[in-house]
């Protein structure tokens, strides 16, 4: 495992210094963190001002000579937001992981317009708060020649199998260069909507932007509520760093599956068990062919291809039977690894789609109607809509799909999107857990049972019970003020996170659980439960938005539960019988039923081999079973896995003469010979101790020569052939 050690002095304004000795190192995932209390979400970026190395040899840096308030302002003129919660949370924008999109921006017409305000029947806008209510929140448009020059399929940063991830306009300081994928087949029709962040003269604009073929070349036009910085126009001796970053585009949606929240509202919207059990039965089914169907069983080992360094998907790209005793031992682990989003409910449902949201710009859809393009254009009829992370028994909507002539004058045929009315009173995306146009992903299903069985509910209205703490302006401190400021900032959300978010939405999950088990609906407890659940819910949604807004939000002890239905898998557990409980144990029981394999060998590679060959591998198996043995006294998976691959390294040297058969130093002959004693010992060691696990060694050591003899065996060559390009075909 590789470390990294970080060694960072920091200068207190009264004189004192903290040296930090940061390591840095793999760890387990999201998992692991989940399960680890004391980590936190704050991450530590050292950036350079000057330079004293020889290898610079005195060349002036963009930030040299800069105070650390003046190279903020490259960015952004942070200074001019009115709190400290949003200076940290708007500055942080510039970490986003996004693509720079390369355009000289020094010609661009950049435009501010007003949002679109939500009006009632009178068609008087309306307010609430003092705040004017608005459709547009989060999206303005971009014009169709600025919109070809961005790639199509990006996400996070990154064109989806394939492309490298740029960190911002960081990695425009560092001088990196993205892959913007230039080939022609990106370059056709372009993304329907852009999610960005883009960093211009001192504006910080964050949001969504619809291709609108109507614009003017070389045009942007954000809205008020996409602006999260504005300029200092005071401030005219910095020179900003003018930069259009995309986040994700509008891709076309991929299978598409439930989720827990989802399930408990549908359940409560009248939805019955025995929909959501059939769901679960055709899924597990559909797993289970990846034992006899080779095209199911090559995506799940690419989908899961890090579990076994893709070996999985090399023996089956390579001929190996799927009935081979080992390759269907790794194809269990691997649909476990699967099971487990269905155990929390990720059940897959046909007719479903993820689709970001926009805004309508023709004006013509009414407030219970949407427009919204798949492969094949417009669809029209009912749908079910829901955003996530919704919590509210409100936040579904049955709403009304049309066909929007207008649309294509903006348009043209670029796909993918879900775009929402500007007419009503109120924003639908607001009426769906306080959603907006920023690149909020929306559920949208057009599943016909689903449309039957589900009858709506009142959408949640905002009932603020947290007030906003005293907080003083960024620019009312001076430099070393902020600074402290920031500083302190940082140390209470690295060792003192806020956990209501999380301790909300549990106890929400909790508390639903037991309401939807109550048969009786007049009941005192029933009523009083669901006054618990809209007290959450609403905590909830603050604490969603606290980062922003700097509230500190706090789940009083009356609404948290003693107790967690099982599947939760916390300490203090009851036996749910609700839906989701009902799953859970299905997918539990399952997995034990899936039989122990019995090992077998290979004909083609039950041979005999030398004795000297095979006298050689004896000993040298022995010793890696000991060896194994004293490197796994780490209570730490990520550690055990790291020694053993460093352990199976040293015998493929043996064997090789080199890290892998491709940089062999030893006589094929041999190599091959030695394989195959590899493969008989393993595998009548695996066959005595009745451990199908035991037959690793084989194929992690010599799997190349294994499959390299099973190819030529069959009469064949190998092809090369990218990962993410079989991810691709096989998705």
């Amino acid at each position: 495992m590789k470390e990294l050690v970080v060694y960072c002095a920091i200068i207190l304004p009264d004189g004192f210094t903290i040296l930090i000795l940061v390591k840095l190192f793999k760890d387990g995932g999201k998992e692991a963190k989940k399960k680890d209390r004391s980590t936190s979400p704050v991450k530590c970026f050292f950036v350079r001002f000057e330079s004293n190395a020889a290898i610079d040899d005195g060349k002036e840096y963009v930030l040299s000579g800069k105070t650390v308030q003046e190279a903020r302002s490259v960015f952004m003129h942070v200074h001019t937001l009115p709190s400290m919660a949003k200076y940290m949370a708007r500055f942080s924008l510039i970490l986003s992981k996004t693509m720079k999109l390369e355009d000289d921006l020094s010609n661009l017409n950049f435009m501010v317009e007003g949002d679109i305000p939500c009006k009632d029947k009178d068609k008087k806008p309306v307010y609430k708060d003092g705040k004017l209510c608005i459709h547009s929140d989060g999206t303005g448009y971009i014009s169709e020649d600025l919109a070809l020059k961005c790639p199509k399929d990006v996400f996070k940063g990154s064109i989806m199998n394939g492309a490298n991830v740029e960190i911002g306009p960081i990695g425009a300081l560092l001088g990196e260069s993205p892959d913007t994928m230039q080939a022609d087949s990106y370059r056709r029709v372009p993304p329907l909507l852009i999610q960005i962040r883009f960093f211009y003269k001192g504006y910080a604009v964050k949001g969504t932007l619809l291709v609108n073929k109507k614009l003017p070349p070389r045009t942007i036009q954000v809205r008020d509520s996409m602006v999260k910085v504005e300029p200092d126009l005071n401030l005219s001796n910095i020179c900003t760093r003018n930069s259009l970053e995309v986040v994700t585009t509008s891709n076309q949606p991929k299978r598409t599956s439930l989720s827990k929240n989802l399930i408990m509202l549908l359940s409560y919207g009248g939805v019955p068990d025995n929909f959501f059990m059939d769901l679960l039965k055709n899924a597990l089914e559909e797993s289970q062919g990846a034992f006899s169907n080779k095209r199911t069983a090559l995506r799940v080992a690419l989908n899961r291809g890090g579990l076994d360094e893709l070996l999985a998907a090399k023996m089956i790209l390579s001929g190996i039977p799927l009935d081979e005793s080992y390759l269907q031992y790794r194809m269990s682990i691997m649909l476990n690894e699967d099971r487990k989003g269905l155990l929390s409910g990720k059940l897959p449902i046909t007719d479903s789609y993820h689709l970001m949201g926009t805004v309508d710009p023709s004006g013509v859809l009414e407030s219970d109607e949407v427009c919204i393009i798949l492969d094949n254009g417009q669809i029209s009829g009912k749908v079910l809509v829901y955003r996530h992370p919704g919590v509210h028994f409100g936040d579904i909507h049955i709403l009304t799909a049309r066909y929007v002539k207008e649309l294509d004058e903006y348009v043209g045929h670029a796909k993918y999107a879900i775009f929402f009315p500007s007419n009503g009173p109120r924003s639908l995306a607001d009426e769906m857990a306080g959603g907006d146009f920023d690149g909020d992903m929306f559920f949208v299903s057009k599943n016909p049972q689903l449309l039957d069985y589900f009858k709506v509910s009142e959408p949640w209205t905002e009932n603020c019970t947290t007030p906003e703490g005293p907080s003083r302006r960024p620019s009312e401190f001076s430099d070393e003020e902020l600074e402290s400021e920031l500083f302190e900032s940082f140390l209470k959300t690295r060792f003192q996170p806020s956990y209501a978010m999380g301790m909300a939405a549990d106890n929400w999950s909790a508390i639903m659980d037991r309401f939807l088990t109550v048969e009786d609906s007049n009941s005192s407890e029933k009523t009083l439960m669901k006054e618990n659940l809209k007290k959450l819910i609403d905590l909830y949604y603050e604490a969603l938005d606290a980062s922003k807004t700097g509230k500190k939000v706090i789940v009083p002890e009356e609404l948290r539960v003693a107790v967690f239905p099982h599947y939760m898998e916390q300490e203090n557990s009851f036996k749910s019988t609700s839906i989701l409980g009902k799953i859970y144990d299905h997918v539990k029981a399952y997995q034990e039923e899936v039989s122990r394999k019995e090992v077998q060998k290979l004909p083609c590679f039950n041979v005999e081999v030398s004795e000297e060959c095979r006298s050689k591998w004896t000993v040298l198996y022995e010793q890696y079973r000991k060896d194994m043995t004293y490197v796994l006294n780490s209570s730490n998976k990520e550690k055990n896995d790291a020694a053993a691959n460093a352990l199976y390294d040293v015998y493929k040297k043996v064997l090789y003469g080199g890290a892998e058969l491709v940089e062999r130093q030893r006589p094929m002959n041999q190599i091959s010979e030695e394989a195959l004693a590899i493969y008989n010992i393993c595998y009548e060691y695996a066959i005595k101790k009745d451990d199908v696990g035991k037959c690793g060694f084989a194929w992690k050591v010599a799997g190349s020569a294994l499959l390299n003899l099973h190819v030529l065996g069959l009469g064949e060559k190998t092809l090369s052939c990218a990962p993410s390009v079989l991810k691709e075909l096989f998705s």
